[in-house]
């Protein structure tokens, strides 16, 4: 093929002949031209102008062609590309907002409570800082008083080389009087309780004494056992109420000159646990029939093989009443372990979180959820932590939700019924009402940030669970409780990161019962603790059979108030 003809076949195939281009199409080239040669202006009247070169074979037609062609090619790859690149722009947005999130996750304080009162997260925002302690101006609680604890006194005098006269050596006189003073010290020691039982031989002939008669050994806790009860008193504590791991208290106990095997602690602990099954029944019994509750739950590490279950990753469950606390241990975070405790029969009001859990539960039976808006505002903090440009929007919904505990706050504050409560509830509700309005007219936008929509969308959700504070005053707005009551064994599993066996792990669950029981009712565990085990020493080393004087809402006001003073200076058996 010739040069010629291989060019009219370029031509043929990338631009129609002079007889064969619509005048539409015509128009359409013309076009193309003038937008490329800058001839905008040139006027095209007739038909003919349509007609653009027409020798096939001119270089200027098919190149005009060609760059009509690329020209559209390359605006659609343009319009990809900043597609393209607003979407990437979006995933960096995402992914640093996740950046955020779990740096927040693992290095911020998990207290909110601080010196700094702003929640501003700008590091430019000037921050007033407030001198530690007791402000000026403030009332304090002046010097407390320590007389109840026992006085040792001590007599200082003047050495006798002194009692003169430094000139004329005349000596000096007494004076009726001393002048007093106090210092509170404290004595830890360990010492060993010899006991000794007198013995007597009968002086009749009757027959009825054996031979030697010898008085009876004092009640022990754990038959045969060496460690009296202020030992078990002082380990228990230690270990469930001030969470401290049990190789920490030996070495404590070791520099008083008491050494003890940690296998032997282990055995005793184990030895004691059946002794507060009944106590511990009876903290279920009284939380199942009140009907108002928090619940919470967190893991707990028990070393243990058991069948069906896979991994050490256990679960403590609280369930806090107004008199009771109430501690579960379950290999589950399902909500078979709510409905197992509560049952589907139960009536009452749950404060709880968002935990999918509690929603089901609430699905099979008459319980009311309260959700907590400690958990919402969380949310808000989080939206302005992890996207910065939503700071304000964030910081506005939070002022809303503080206007709400403020109103709640007012109102139970008044004594209801009466005019200034009415008063009160009425703008509350108006307060209420105005949120959701609000909330509704910012989730109708289109414009709204997507991470604004989700947390917005949550609060709608949520939305009858959190207003139940509204018909119910007694229930509070937010969860708080029964978070305070997961932070002990939070602190336990950080200390000595959960338990060896499964016994151990139940141990736990019981004794965290009773002794945020005693909490409530603000009786000294160490007075209340040592009573029981001597009840049980009593017993032969069993649970008492009448165990109503230490549960704390069975107790009268004296017995109440005989376990809240200071334990006493005795010793144990």
């Amino acid at each position: 093929m010739s040069l010629d003809t291989e060019e009219q076949a370029q031509t043929a195939i990338l631009l129609p002949a002079r007889e064969e281009i619509p005048v539409a199409e015509g128009h359409l080239l013309a076009r193309c031209l003038d937008q490329s040669l800058g001839l905008n202006s040139f006027p095209r009247s007739d038909e003919s102008s349509c007609l653009l070169f027409p020798c096939p074979r001119c270089p200027l037609r098919i190149e005009v062609a060609s760059l009509c062609s690329e020209s559209a090619y390359w605006r659609k790859m343009h319009q990809k590309a900043v597609e393209r690149e607003a979407k990437l722009k979006e995933e960096i947005a995402e992914l640093s907002a996740k950046l955020r999130l779990r740096e927040r996750q693992l290095f911020e304080r998990k207290s909110e409570k601080g010196p700094n009162h702003t929640e501003s997260t700008d590091p430019n925002t000037p921050v007033d800082k407030k001198p530690r302690g007791q402000q000026p101006g403030s009332k304090g609680h002046g010097r407390r008083d320590h007389a109840h604890l026992p006085a040792r006194e001590e007599t200082l005098d003047i050495p006798e080389q002194q009692q003169c006269c430094p000139t004329c050596g005349l000596p000096l006189t007494p004076f009726p009087g001393t002048e007093d003073s106090e210092t509170v010290e404290i004595e830890v020691k360990a010492y060993r309780r010899v006991i000794k039982r007198k013995r007597y031989k009968p002086t009749c002939r009757c027959g009825t004494l054996p031979g030697i008669v010898t008085a009876p050994p004092p009640p022990k806790l754990i038959p045969k056992g060496l460690l009296g009860i202020s030992v078990w008193v002082t380990i228990l504590l230690d270990k469930f109420l001030f969470v401290r791991p049990t190789y920490r208290l030996l070495s404590d106990l070791k520099t008083h000159g008491l050494e003890l095997a940690q296998g032997t602690v282990t055995d005793g602990l184990q030895a004691l646990a059946p002794l507060f099954v009944p106590l511990y029944e009876a903290l279920i019994d009284q939380n199942l029939q009140e009907d108002r509750w928090h619940a919470d739950e967190t893991r707990w590490l028990v070393f243990a093989t058991v069948e069906g279950k896979v991994g050490y990753r256990w679960y403590l469950w609280v369930f806090r009443s107004p008199s009771t606390v109430v501690y579960k241990l379950d290999k589950s975070r399902s909500s078979q372990v709510p409905e197992a405790h509560f049952g589907l029969l139960r009536e009452g009001i749950l404060s709880v979180d968002r935990y999918s859990s509690y929603k089901a539960l609430a699905k099979r039976s008459h319980i009311i959820l309260a959700f907590c808006w400690s958990h919402v505002r969380r949310d808000f903090l989080g939206i302005a932590c992890d996207w910065p440009q939503q700071e304000a929007w964030a910081f506005e919904w939070i002022g809303e939700i503080a206007t709400l505990y403020h109103l709640n706050h007012l109102r139970l504050a008044q004594q209801a019924p009466s005019e200034a409560w009415t008063q009160q509830d009425r703008q509350l509700r108006a307060a209420v009402d105005q949120m959701a309005q609000k909330s509704d007219a910012q989730l109708a936008q289109k414009e709204i940030h997507p991470a604004c929509k989700k947390v917005l969308q949550s609060l709608r959700n949520h939305w009858p669970g959190l207003t139940v504070f509204v018909d119910y005053p007694e229930v509070p707005m937010d969860n708080n409780e029964a978070e305070r009551l997961v932070r002990l064994p939070v602190v336990g599993r950080k200390n000595f990161y959960g338990s060896g066996a499964l016994w151990s792990g139940q141990l736990a669950a019981v004794l965290f019962s009773l002794f945020q029981t005693l909490a409530l009712w603000k009786i000294n565990p160490r007075l209340w603790l040592t009573a029981y085990l001597e009840a049980c020493a009593a017993n032969g080393g069993q649970a008492p059979q009448e165990i109503e004087g230490f549960l704390p809402w069975k107790m009268t006001q004296e017995q109440r108030q005989s376990f809240s003073s200071q334990p006493p200076s005795r010793d144990s058996p």
